[in-house]
């Protein structure tokens, strides 16, 4: 039995094929998202642990980040210079340094910000008895001397073309300071591997740019020979005071946990990787069912014969199951290969857009065949058990057939009575679930969106009649024959029709869901931020770190300024609860903020009382009027009167105060932001002005009403870039469906065929019955596709309102219109190959076909 079933798998090859590539496909989408997590994850590993190889103990100021941005309202941090004498003299240090971060740009020739976000960072350099820092190995020039000089990461400064002896602008959160290259360097920092750049000052510069005058983030102890880690560490640990903020780690448990949060990220890539490859599995089982099931009705007079020879019906169903699983095996084996081939493809192309990556070989893992291999096999064997059984079931009698004959219309109806039962549970979940308030309605939601996309999968072959019998007009009239052929081929086998449709079905479901999602959020994110956005200009940094002072100051000169007020971050204790507020300047913000809320707000501001939203004064029980205690950051405390209740607003927290009353008592500014308003509005010119008056300085965006807006979509929209792209495989398989099953059914029908081509129906027009067949079923799909979609879309925006105030259904009928022309064209492309084979059949071998 298992020679028979594979001589079948190789007379049947070129109908398994498609079969076999669908398999591929999602194999290969698991094992190259395996091997590129994998290889990423040791590569950033090995970096992380160079990173610490020189340090044997480190004391941390946990005030600090490794940003080296502080912590608002926590005091200046601990370690100065004579904690680093004081540890430096310890027994045992070799060699004992203090280091500092904080956010650095770097301006290129252009005047744009080199690299992006919080990679661009700038450190002191730390020289030796040599004159040299051994984490910074010089390429090129010496280390910074002064505080005109920097030394700049080499693929930093090949990027932009800077040579020792160039000025380099750089960029802080406030003013830019024009510097001298005086050494490029190497590095393994994963950050410049990301994409950053990497900036040396001299130490006295980077503590009074980036930190403190006099302090450090953290200091680094080498142990001299024949000093242990730990001896060293406790050391360490007895010699500095007892406090919160200070820890002393070993250098071994810094890379560890370096390691660790590594793999945490490349861990959560993983799943959201593997999530979309587990849909385009999804999509492929319908493929392999559907092929399955059509060998099986094919050779219903074969399988029939062996029957009637003595076969059981467990040995016909092996004989199916042992075909799937060879097919299995070598797909997924070329879905592994192939795996590997798109994670090295995929590394090249990161890199090539920008994403700087360490360098290390392809990692492979034992645990990466075995799933590529578990998968295929895996979700092969289950599409085809349904398959094998029915060919179990085919009675020996049917073997006196002389022809065999096609999957019949049986079981529907009781297919159809449960796709209607599990559509209406579905539905009924989720209007339960958008009737919740608050986020226990989204498991009610997620089980109902599921159970109705299950149930139309199910109703697919009762809803094909009348919706491709509704396609008459379109398809009759024009095409004469040829259509009405086409149309009455594509529901005379509902079960093929609807498995062929329901690949496509649910890969246009989750790009329609997604599209709707998208616009909906966008709409309403874009409508709340017009309605409480007053002001002209928003004045930020492009890495969310905090404003300059001196920002603030040098709007406050533009000519044309009417109003403006900084959104001053901190935190502070209200009830005896830390609490996140922002601070602002009363007689301005009425005019940048619609506040909302109670009528007097702002005069509340005005009276030095703070406000909160609504819903934060239920919870904690406050009314207007209520005097609550409140702990400022610099252990100070007093008591506060609740003036009035604002809006849950994006600009703000859910507690706003006078800036007034953080600033008494903080001796830094976390500015998030400026909110501005001109005489002018928002026109070019005032732009224009203000960008010239913080010094055209890259970091620092101004944004009008309009950037505001943009800034909220290009989020949204960004994310649905990513997952387009990873539902594009889904998309792919479900044209590979089509176009199987089509071929499949020109084959299943090629008696069929050459009767029509007998009787005068020319190759013409056989090319046009079976591209229409193909365009009618995936119109089909995708009509389904998008009324699932627009559901899915409904339901999930249920539980979001709680979240998202405003939240309405938003259809993009462009894009609607764009699905449906996908489906069109998935039609048309998957209908070549089956066409083209269709009108080259051989009448006469054709007709004396058994």
């Amino acid at each position: 039995m298992f020679r028979f079933a594979l001589r079948n798998v190789v007379a049947h090859k070129a109908r398994l094929a498609m079969t076999a590539v669908a398999v591929l496909l999602g194999v290969a989408f698991v094992a190259g998202t395996l091997v590129l997590s994998d290889t990423l994850g040791r590569a950033f590993k090995n970096t992380a642990s160079r990173s610490f190889a020189d340090v044997s103990v480190a004391v941390i100021d946990e005030n600090v980040d490794r940003a080296g941005s502080r912590e608002h309202g926590r005091p200046d941090p601990a370690l100065t210079e004579d904690t680093l004498t004081r540890l430096r003299a310890l027994p045992g240090v070799a060699r004992a340094r203090g280091v500092l971060e904080g956010f650095t740009g770097v301006v290129d020739r252009d005047g744009d910000l080199l690299g992006s976000g919080w990679t661009t960072i700038g450190t002191n350099f730390v020289p030796t008895g040599d004159g040299a820092d051994p984490r910074f190995p010089m390429r090129a020039g010496h280390g910074p001397a002064n505080g005109r000089e920097i030394a700049l990461d080499a693929r930093s400064a090949d990027r932009a073309g800077f040579r020792i002896g160039d000025t380099v602008r750089i960029a802080l959160s406030g003013p830019m300071v024009e510097t001298r290259l005086t050494g490029v360097f190497g590095t393994d920092d994963p950050r410049v591997s990301a994409g950053g750049s990497l900036v040396l000052f001299d130490t006295a510069t980077a503590q009074r740019l980036l930190l403190a005058p006099g302090r450090y983030g953290e200091i680094d102890l080498t142990a001299a020979p024949g000093t242990s880690e730990t001896a060293l560490r406790d050391a360490a640990a007895r010699l500095l005071p007892r406090a919160d903020n200070l820890r002393v780690a070993s250098g071994r448990t810094l890379a560890r946990e370096q390691v660790d949060q590594i793999e945490a990220g490349t861990r959560q890539m993983t799943i959201a990787l593997l999530a979309f490859a587990g849909i385009a599995l999804f999509v492929a089982t319908f493929i392999i069912a559907n092929t399955f099931t059509m060998l099986v009705a094919q050779r219903t007079r074969e399988l029939a014969l062996l029957r009637a020879v003595g076969a059981r019906r467990g040995q016909v169903t092996r004989i199916v199951l042992c075909e799937a699983a060879a097919v299995a095996v070598v797909a997924s084996l070329l879905g592994l290969a192939a795996g590997i081939a798109l994670a090295g493809t995929l590394r090249s192309l990161l890199e090539r857009f920008g994403a700087h990556l360490p360098a290390g070989p392809l990692i492979v893992e034992a645990r990466t065949i075995a799933v590529a291999l578990l998968v295929g096999c895996g979700v092969t064997l289950l599409a085809a058990w349904l398959p094998a059984r029915r060919a179990s079931r085919i009675p020996p009698v049917a073997a006196l057939n002389t022809v065999e004959q096609p999957a019949g219309h049986g079981g529907l109806r009781g297919r159809s009575v449960m796709g209607v039962l599990v559509t209406a549970a579905g539905a009924a979940l989720t209007g339960y679930g958008r009737s919740t308030a608050g986020d226990g309605g989204r498991v009610p939601v997620a089980v109902g969106v599921f159970l109705v996309l299950v149930g139309i999968l199910l109703l697919t072959p009762l809803l094909s009649r009348p919706v491709i019998g509704a396609s008459a007009p379109f398809l009759d009239r024009p095409f004469g024959v040829a259509g009405r052929l086409a149309r009455r081929n594509a529901v005379r086998n509902p079960r093929r029709t609807a498995a062929t449709a329901s690949a496509l079905t649910i890969g246009l479901c989750l790009i329609a869901g997604l599209t709707m999602l998208g616009a909906s959020i966008r709409h309403a994110v874009e409508e709340r931020a017009i309605a409480e956005v007053a002001a002209d200009y928003r004045i930020r940094t492009v890495n969310g770190a905090p404003v300059d002072a001196s920002v603030l100051d040098a709007v406050a000169r533009v000519p044309g300024v009417t109003a403006m007020s900084p959104l001053i971050r901190d935190t502070v204790t209200l009830d005896g609860r830390n609490t996140a507020v922002i601070g602002v300047d009363p007689p301005g913000i009425e005019r940048l903020l619609a506040l909302g809320g109670t009528a007097d707000a702002a005069a509340a501001l005005r009276r030095g009382e703070i406000l909160v939203t609504a819903d934060t004064a239920k919870q904690r029980g406050w009314r207007i009027g209520s005097v609550v205690p409140i702990g400022y950051p610099d252990g100070t405390r007093g008591r506060v009167t609740i003036g009035g209740f604002h809006a849950d607003l994006e600009q703000l927290t859910k507690v706003t105060v006078p800036a007034a009353l953080v600033q008494a008592h903080s001796a830094h500014r976390d500015i998030r932001s400026i909110m501005v308003r001109t005489a002018g509005g928002d026109d070019a010119r005032t732009t224009r002005t203000i960008e010239r008056a913080i010094g055209d300085n890259p970091l620092i965006e101004v944004e009008d009403r309009t950037d505001i807006r943009q800034s909220i979509s290009r989020s949204v929209d960004l994310l649905l870039n990513i997952m387009y792209g990873l539902l594009a495989m889904a998309v792919l398989i479900a044209v590979l469906g089509v176009i199987n099953t089509l071929a499949m059914s020109v084959f299943e029908r090629r008696r069929e065929i050459g009767m029509l081509r007998a009787i005068g129906l020319d190759r013409s027009r056989v090319r046009t019955m079976v591209r229409l067949e193909s365009l009618v079923i995936s119109v089909f799909g995708a009509v389904l596709g998008v009324a699932v979609g627009t559901f899915l879309a409904w339901g999930i925006l249920g539980p979001l309102r709680s979240k998202v105030p405003n939240l309405v259904l938003v259809v993009p009928w462009a894009g609607v219109g764009g699905f449906l022309a996908l489906g069109v064209g998935v039609g048309i492309v998957a209908a070549v190959w089956p066409a083209r084979t269709a009108a080259r059949a051989d009448v006469p071998a054709a007709i004396g076909t058994e």
